[in-house]
């Protein structure tokens, strides 16, 4: 009975002393993944200082994703926001015929689903085109870290004119035009989320059509006459090695036919 009596009246100074996970003296798992993070300085909390960066670690999740995994769904309540850590992310709706559209794709230091800071549904499907690293960050972080740091308000928007900069670059270059112009600007595209070996990758012919509006049998055989040309040397599983010269040249002699 004693002895009962003793853990009864200890236990809750033992829980009188438990701490925050991210004040402890041994980093959080998440700090250390940020403090690695190559994207941490072009990403959305780059503008923070450490004090700053200290408070949110326990908040923040680092999902990783294969390849065709959704990161969110159209339509589902959107509760946070994506900051892509490495891989290529692409967004998808269907037309009211029934038609599958990519409408842009998102790669590595790029902010994702920021519907959430309206407090709207996802606007589109997210889907990991490759394996994918993300940092997951709740909307109502951002909302209370929004109030209190206004550098972070003003990446916000800088964030989003991007996104809206790119999302009508799409449309002007990749939805419109002869379809070997469009396939070269989509190169093109893919040049900015090159893998550490310095290869793109490269959709399925199926997902080519989604994104430029062309048949299979179309983009197959422009694919194969930029091999040909010496533009796009293909490997496996679903990568390519591009010559910028070639290519540069393909647009130019495209530009001016």
């Amino acid at each position: 009975m004693y002895r009962a009596s003793v853990a009864q009246t200890e236990q809750p100074t033992m829980l009188a002393k438990a701490w925050p996970l991210y004040a402890l003296h041994d980093p959080h798992p998440q700090a250390r993944v940020c403090q690695q993070c190559e994207v941490r300085r072009t990403a959305l909390f780059g503008v923070l200082d450490a004090a700053s960066l200290d408070r949110i670690h326990a908040h923040i999740d680092a999902p990783q994703l294969a390849a065709d995994q959704p990161v969110y769904r159209r339509g589902e309540s959107a509760a946070a926001v994506y900051t892509v850590r490495s891989g290529i992310v692409r967004f998808e709706r269907v037309t009211e015929g029934g038609v599958r559209r990519i409408v842009r794709l998102a790669g590595q230091g790029e902010l994702i689903g920021q519907e959430a800071l309206l407090n709207r549904p996802y606007a589109d499907e997210a889907v990991a085109c490759t394996p994918v690293q993300l940092c997951r960050i709740p909307r109502t972080l951002v909302d209370e870290l929004g109030q209190a740091e206004s550098g972070l308000l003003r990446e916000l928007m800088s964030r989003w004119q991007q996104a809206l900069e790119r999302a009508e670059a799409w449309v002007a270059d990749l939805a419109t035009g002869a379809a070997r112009r469009r396939m070269l600007k989509l190169i093109e595209q893919l040049c900015r989320y090159p893998d550490a070996a310095g290869l793109i990758w490269l959709p399925r012919r199926e997902e080519m059509g989604a994104m430029l509006d062309i048949t299979v049998e179309t983009g197959s055989r422009i694919v194969s006459q930029l091999r040909r040309d010496g533009v796009l040397e293909l490997l496996p599983p679903r990568q390519a090695r591009v010559d910028p010269v070639r290519l540069a040249e393909a647009l130019r002699a495209q530009e001016s036919a």
